[in-house]
């Protein structure tokens, strides 16, 4: 029967495209090895991936998905319980039918529903495919009972793979960075790196001053969205780990990452201002945008790279948005303007 025979081949691609489709990765999968695989170059890749994105942000966004993908089957089932019947996964196991509902053509017959596959078959042809889902199921109805199996809760051994995956990588990064940056510097190195930033700082305010890296983050960091803070007019400031340790590669190791560098540079200039007694906050950052081009140079630069990173910071400060309003530059931070720090020189900052 050509008929039957095209219907036979068509559910054999289906069970074959359906067998391909359970080998490929899942989403789960996927996801876990992209995480795993952005862990690794956060980790041994470039010092500027590390200081652009904050290693907790991709956690969070791999849990939120994990979760997604331990409730969304649920609500998805919830929903497709209201839908109308459709053949069922035993249906389409009992007549050799992987998937394809539409094909399916539903037979009542001595008060038993039966799910025959229709491909376009004649009343002969489907009178005999009947014949045969009859014969199978009275067959199925004499053989002893088979022992039901409970499946396994997928979703939930699913969720707790995840969150397994996500603790060890979590785990593992906090390891390797407590070794890196600012605190994997030993005792002895930082206490020389900041007793050179004081003295630099103490330059430009005019007086002895101290600074000192926020190692706890008790006064500057993500809490406050601050890189530093100072007394107005005293004698102590804090820096962020970040932004010391970006000063240490400079002075120490000669190393520069030029966004981060020029930040650093700045911020430390800026709260030299605030400790000299400049309050304003628009007013200190012109100020110190000035005085990062000398301060860059005495920590390794050369003049026309601290002098183009300030005007990086520049450029920067202007495209702040309304968030920062009080940290942005007045009119007058221009070349011969009223905060000019050398009105006689053209170079600005």
């Amino acid at each position: 029967m050509p008929g039957r025979d095209a219907a036979r081949a068509a559910r054999y691609g289906r069970a074959v495209e359906a067998s391909t489709r359970e080998r490929l990765p899942t989403a789960h999968a996927a996801l876990r090895v992209g995480l795993v695989l952005f862990v690794v170059a956060w980790i041994f890749g470039p010092y500027a991936l590390r200081s652009a994105v904050p290693i907790w942000l991709p956690f969070l966004l791999a849990l939120g998905l994990e979760l997604q993908f331990f409730f969304g089957p649920r609500r998805s089932t919830s929903a497709s319980s209201t839908r109308d019947r459709l053949p069922q996964a035993i249906d389409r196991e009992r007549y050799g039918y992987a998937e394809g509902a539409d094909d399916l053509l539903l037979v009542r017959r001595g008060g038993e529903e039966l799910w025959i596959p229709y491909a376009g078959e004649s009343a002969e042809e489907v009178e005999t495919l009947v014949e045969e889902a009859q014969r199978r199921a009275e067959e199925e109805a004499d053989a002893p009972p088979r022992t039901p199996v409970q499946a396994p809760a997928r979703p939930t051994r699913q969720l707790l793979v995840g969150l397994v995956v996500l603790a060890a990588l979590a785990t593992a990064a906090w390891v390797v960075d407590s070794r890196r940056g600012w605190s994997g510097v030993d005792d002895a190195t930082r206490a020389r790196a900041t007793a050179r930033f004081s003295a630099e700082a103490s330059r430009i305010a005019g007086h002895p001053v101290t600074i000192r890296c926020d190692d706890a983050g008790t006064h500057v960091g993500a809490v406050q969205h601050a890189d530093g803070v100072a007394i107005v007019g005293g004698r102590l400031a804090y820096l962020t780990p970040e932004r010391c340790y970006d000063l240490y590669r400079l002075a120490e190791k000669d190393q520069v990452s030029f966004s981060q560098t020029g930040r650093a540079v700045a911020v430390l200039a800026h709260e030299s201002w605030h400790l000299r007694g400049e309050r304003d906050e628009g007013t200190t950052e012109c100020y110190a945008l000035q005085s990062g081009v000398e301060l860059g140079r005495r920590l390794g630069l050369s003049e026309g790279t601290a002098r183009q990173m300030m005007r990086q910071q520049l450029v920067e400060n202007r495209l702040r948005t309304a968030a920062t309003q009080e940290y942005v530059l007045s009119p007058e931070c221009r070349d011969g303007g009223d905060l000019d720090l050398r009105p006689g020189v053209s170079d600005f900052p």
